[in-house]
Formats: C-alpha cells, sequence, structure tokens
C-alpha cells in the first residue's frame, strides 16, 4: 500500500514551550518622539510622512505589544527584541541599503534602547542588526534552533520592510509564524494593508486578542481559524 500523505498546515496553535515572541524595531530610532529618524526630517515634512505612524504606534501597536509581553512571559513564551544598531560608531558595517538608506544608530547610542514600554526584562535576548532582516543580519536562528523554538510570533516596525522581511525569511527556514496584524504598523494604512494582502501565503496573521486567548488557552484548539 501507498504511504499515506503527509498533512502540513499553518493553521497550528501556539505551543509556550516551542513559540516565541520576536518584536521587531520596536526602539528609541523609530518609536520614540525624539527618536533619530524624527530628527532628520524637516519640521515642515513631519506630520505629512509620520502622522499615521505616530499615531498607530501609540494607540494600537505599542499598547497590543504591551499585553502580549505580559502573556508571553507568564505562559512562557520566550520574548526576544530586535533593534537596528551598529557594531561601531561610523556604521561601516551596516549592510549598504542601510547606508544608502542613511539609516545609522552607532553602537551603544539611546537610538538603539527597546523603548520604556517594552523594554527587555531579566535575560531576555536583544539583537542589533545591520539589515531588514534579522535573519540576515544576526545568529537569530542558530539562536531559535538551541532554544528549541519552532513557532514565531512576530510584530513591531515596519510593516513593509523588516518585519515582511523577518517574516518571509522565518517561513524559508521552517518556522511557523503568526504575524500580529494588530501589532505592527507602517508609514501609511495603504502600505500596512498591502503588505498584510502579501504576508497572507506565508503566515497566519492574527489581532491581539485572538492571540491572547490562544495563549492563555481560554478557547479549545478546535475553534482556533
Amino acid at each position: 500500500m501507498p504511504a499515506s500523505k503527509t498533512s502540513y498546515s499553518r493553521e497550528i496553535a501556539l505551543l509556550p514551550g516551542q513559540a516565541a515572541l520576536l518584536m521587531i524595531d520596536m526602539q528609541n530610532y523609530c518609536c520614540h518622539p525624539d527618536g533619530g529618524l524624527f530628527r532628520t526630517c524637516p519640521p515642515d515634512e513631519l506630520a505629512a510622512r509620520y502622522a499615521y505612524f505616530r499615531r498607530q504606534l501609540d494607540s494600537v501597536v505599542i499598547p497590543n505589544l504591551q499585553r502580549l509581553v505580559s502573556a508571553c512571559r507568564q505562559t512562557g513564551v520566550e520574548v526576544m527584541h530586535t533593534t537596528i544598531e551598529a557594531l561601531t560608531a561610523d556604521g561601516r558595517d551596516q549592510s549598504l541599503d542601510y547606508k544608502i538608506s542613511d539609516i545609522l544608530v552607532p553602537r551603544g547610542s539611546w537610538d538603539g534602547q527597546v523603548i520604556d514600554a517594552l523594554a527587555p526584562i531579566c535575560d531576555e535576548i536583544r539583537l542589533p542588526k545591520t539589515a531588514s532582516s534579522v535573519f540576515n543580519s544576526t545568529n537569530i536562528d542558530y539562536l531559535l534552533r538551541n532554544l528549541g523554538v519552532t513557532q514565531l510570533v512576530i510584530g513591531g516596525v515596519v510593516t513593509d520592510q523588516c518585519v515582511e522581511s523577518a517574516v518571509r525569511d522565518a517561513c524559508d527556514r521552517g518556522y511557523l509564524v503568526t504575524l500580529i496584524d494588530d501589532g505592527c504598523t507602517a508609514f501609511s494604512a495603504e502600505r500596512h494593508r498591502s503588505s498584510l494582502a502579501a504576508l497572507a501565503g506565508y503566515c497566519r496573521q492574527r489581532p491581539t486578542d485572538l492571540l491572547l486567548e490562544e495563549i492563555r488557552g481560554q478557547r479549545p484548539r478546535s475553534a482556533l481559524g
């Protein structure tokens, strides 16, 4: 008899001992009003460029990630942070794309720190990165495998840049990915929606409230879809 065909699915509930919450670039540089991203913008262009982004961060993304972080810490889901930060003061080690884009967060600078609202505690891992994808510029894949992580929950900024890169690369390396669709944002609503649509074939997408129920085991697994 022929061997039965293996069934594969992205729709698998999170297992705390095998899952990690990965927050992308929730740092002072791009998430604090005084961050370097905003300091370099001409004052008369600031609102036009970043009003939507700032509003979504403050009213939606940061509060949702705070709730998820709290739940993950309580249930044993690994909490990890990435930040844009060079290994040098002048950024000579950064990717060509970051150099062309004039992105520089010097080693050890305030801009490179996670915002206070989501700051790492105890020995939570923070990975400085020098390119859009954390998988291309850090040893995160090695770390996740050492930690026994097979499922990643991803949120942060910016949806259509570093977040999207992390999702795609994680999926290609064999991780089951859940993207927090109200735990990330882009510089416009259109860019955010477009990125979510493009990633629909790669990962599960869930709002914070459903993820919290799943993490806390408040719903039977058969009801998760």
